[in-house]
C-alpha cells in the first residue's frame, strides 16, 4: 500500500504535468476528486471559486493574497474563454490600462460578451468579474489579444473611453496617445462612428502633449467629412504632459511620465539640499558609525532577525561560517553578513560622489555589484543558486499582500536603462533620492533585495546633496510600505516623499556635524 508521501507524489506529479508552459490557473475537472482534496489539504492547491482551483504553496499564509494576484489575469483570461469561447473582451476602460503597461490588479474587472448575464462574480481579496451582457459585439479590428486577455486595441479603446479617463488616468492616457505612431489609426473609428465630441478630446490631448500635427490632423478630417469638431483640453491643469517618445517600449514612456509627472511633489516637501560637505572625511566617518542601526532597520524592514550583537561580530569580522556552522547556516547571519559586505561597496561609492563623481553614472556601474555582495555569503554557503548573482531577474516576482505588480521580467533590461537615463538627467539631488528609491523597487529588477538596494540607491543620491545617510526605521515600516504602495497603484507619490523628508530633516538636525554616532539606535529602542 502507497504511504501518505507517496501518495501526495503521486497527485504533485499530476499537477506537474498541467503546470507545463508556466500554467497557474486550472479547472477543478482537470484533477480526480482524490488528487485535488489532496492537494488543496496540502496547500498545493487554492480554491477560487466553485470549480476553479490556482497553484499555491504550504508557506503560503493564511490571508496571503500573492497566489491570487499572481494568478489574476490568466483566471480572467481561462475562466472567460471556458464561459465565453472567443466571444468577449475586457472594457475599454481596462484595455487602455494594459496597453499603458498599468500592473495593478483592479478590484473590478468588466468583460462584455453576447452570453454575458450582468452578473457580478466574487473573487478572493475583494476583487470581482462583472459579465456585461453585450448585444452588439465590436468589429475584429478593433479588438487586440495581448497576453491571453482579449481587448480593444489601442485606438478603439481611446474613442471609446469616457472623459473621465483623463482626470482619472492621466498618465495612462498620455502613455497610449504616445504610442499611436499613426493618427489614421484613431481616425478610422471617429468617422465610423461619427464620434465628434470625442474628436474634440483627442484633439485637445494630442496638443496638450505637443503633437500639434497630428490633432490638426484629426480637426481637418473630421471637417471634411462634414462633422462639427469642438476642441477641449481633457487633462487638468498643472499635469505634467510633455512629448514622450512614440518608438520607445511602453514600460519606458511610462517610466519618464511618471518620474515628469511626480517630481514636483519632491521639490514641495524636501527640505533644500546642504551642498557637498566640505570636510569628506568627517561626513564618511559618519557614514561609518551609522552602519549598525542601518543594517538593523534596513534587515528588520524585510522580514530578518537580526540583534546588536550578532551586527556587531559581523561588523568585527567575527562572523566565520568555516568554522561556525551556525553562522553557516543562519538565514539572518548570512544576510546580515551580506548588508555588510554591499554597506563597504557603497560607502565606497558615496566617498567617489561627494567627491565630485556623477552619481547616477557611478551607481549604473556599481549597483550590481552592490547586489552580488548582499547574496554571495548564502550563494558561498550553498542556500541559493549561483544564478542569483547574475544580475536582473528572468521570472516574474509579486508583492506579499500589495495588488501592484512589477513589470514582467522581458520589460526589466529597457526599465533600468531609462532609469539610470532619468537619474542623469535630474539635476535635483532630493528627486533623485526619493523617486530613484520609488522607481526601483517599482520596476523591481531583482528576485531579491530589492528593498535594500533602493535604499542603498536613496543615500548614494541623497550624498549627491550633501543630505546625510538616512534611516528608514522598521517601527516605520507599515507606513513606508503603504506608502510605496500609494505610489505605485494610485500615482500619489506625496504620502512617500513627506515619510521620506521627515527622516532627512531629523538626520540634517541631529547629525549636522557628522560626528555623532548613534550605535544606542541599533537597539531598535528609538523605533
Amino acid at each position: 500500500m502507497p504511504t501518505p508521501n507517496e501518495k501526495l507524489a503521486a497527485s504533485l506529479g499530476v499537477l506537474n504535468n498541467l503546470q507545463s508552459g508556466g500554467r497557474r490557473v486550472f479547472q477543478s475537472s482537470e484533477f480526480s476528486r482524490l488528487h485535488r482534496e489532496r492537494l488543496l489539504r496540502n496547500g498545493f492547491l487554492t480554491q477560487v471559486i466553485k470549480g476553479w482551483v490556482i497553484s499555491s504553496g504550504p508557506g503560503v499564509r493564511p490571508g496571503d493574497s500573492t497566489p491570487c494576484y499572481a494568478s489574476f489575469w490568466e483566471f480572467c483570461a481561462r475562466y472567460c474563454e471556458a464561459r465565453f469561447d472567443a466571444a468577449w473582451h475586457l472594457s475599454p476602460e481596462q484595455s487602455l490600462l494594459l496597453h499603458a503597461d498599468k500592473t495593478v490588479i483592479p478590484a473590478r474587472v468588466i468583460v462584455s460578451s453576447p452570453k454575458g448575464s450582468n452578473n457580478k462574480i466574487e473573487l478572493p481579496f475583494g476583487t470581482s468579474i462583472y459579465d456585461l451582457k453585450e448585444e452588439r459585439a465590436p468589429l475584429a479590428s478593433d479588438l487586440a489579444v495581448l497576453n491571453g486577455l482579449r481587448l480593444y486595441s489601442a485606438p478603439a479603446a481611446l474613442v471609446r473611453v469616457p472623459e473621465s479617463f483623463a482626470r482619472r488616468h492621466p498618465l495612462e492616457l498620455r502613455v497610449v496617445l504616445a504610442s499611436v505612431s499613426d493618427v489614421s489609426e484613431i481616425l478610422r473609428p471617429l468617422l465610423e462612428g461619427g464620434r465628434s465630441v470625442v474628436a474634440g478630446r483627442l484633439v485637445g490631448a494630442l496638443r496638450r502633449i505637443g503633437r500639434q500635427d497630428d490633432a490638426d490632423e484629426i480637426l481637418d478630417t473630421m471637417k471634411a467629412a462634414g462633422y462639427d469638431v469642438r476642441e477641449k483640453d481633457p487633462f487638468e491643469s498643472g499635469q505634467a504632459t510633455g512629448p514622450l517618445l512614440a518608438t520607445a517600449p511602453p514600460i519606458v514612456r511610462r517610466l519618464r511620465a511618471m518620474w515628469e509627472a511626480s517630481r514636483e511633489s519632491v521639490l514641495e516637501f524636501f527640505p533644500e539640499p546642504p551642498g557637498l560637505p566640505n570636510d569628506a572625511n568627517s561626513y564618511l566617518e559618519f557614514v561609518a558609525a551609522i552602519y549598525r542601526s542601518d543594517a538593523y532597520h534596513s534587515l528588520s524592514i524585510e522580514g530578518y532577525r537580526v540583534s546588536p550583537d550578532l551586527l556587531a561580530r559581523v561588523a568585527a569580522g567575527d562572523w566565520n561560517p568555516d568554522k561556525n556552522r551556525q553562522d553557516r547556516e543562519s538565514r539572518d547571519a548570512l544576510a546580515a553578513r551580506g548588508y555588510w559586505q554591499a554597506f563597504q561597496l557603497v560607502k565606497r561609492d558615496i566617498a567617489g560622489i561627494i567627491s565630485g563623481t556623477e552619481a547616477a553614472d557611478l551607481v549604473s556601474r556599481s549597483h550590481r555589484d552592490w547586489h552580488r555582495e548582499l547574496f554571495r555569503p548564502c550563494v558561498e554557503a550553498g542556500l541559493i543558486r549561483t544564478a542569483a548573482l547574475a544580475g536582473y531577474r528572468t521570472d516574474a516576482v509579486h508583492l506579499r499582500t500589495s495588488r501592484y505588480i512589477p513589470p514582467r521580467w522581458q520589460a526589466v533590461s529597457d526599465a533600468m536603462a531609462e532609469y539610470f537615463d532619468l537619474l542623469r538627467d535630474e539635476r535635483e539631488p532630493s528627486v533623485r533620492a526619493v523617486l530613484g528609491h520609488w522607481l526601483f523597487g517599482y520596476i523591481h529588477p531583482y528576485a531579491d533585495g530589492n528593498g535594500r538596494m533602493a535604499r542603498f540607491l536613496m543615500n548614494a543620491m541623497l550624498a549627491s546633496g550633501g543630505y546625510p545617510w538616512t534611516v528608514i526605521r522598521t517601527g516605520d515600516r507599515s507606513r513606508y510600505l503603504a506608502a510605496l504602495d500609494s505610489a505605485s497603484i494610485d500615482h500619489d507619490v506625496a504620502p512617500f516623499v513627506r515619510l521620506v523628508a521627515e527622516h532627512v530633516r531629523w538626520s540634517i538636525e541631529q547629525n549636522s556635524a557628522w560626528t555623532q554616532t548613534i550605535d544606542d539606535d541599533a537597539t531598535g529602542a528609538s523605533t
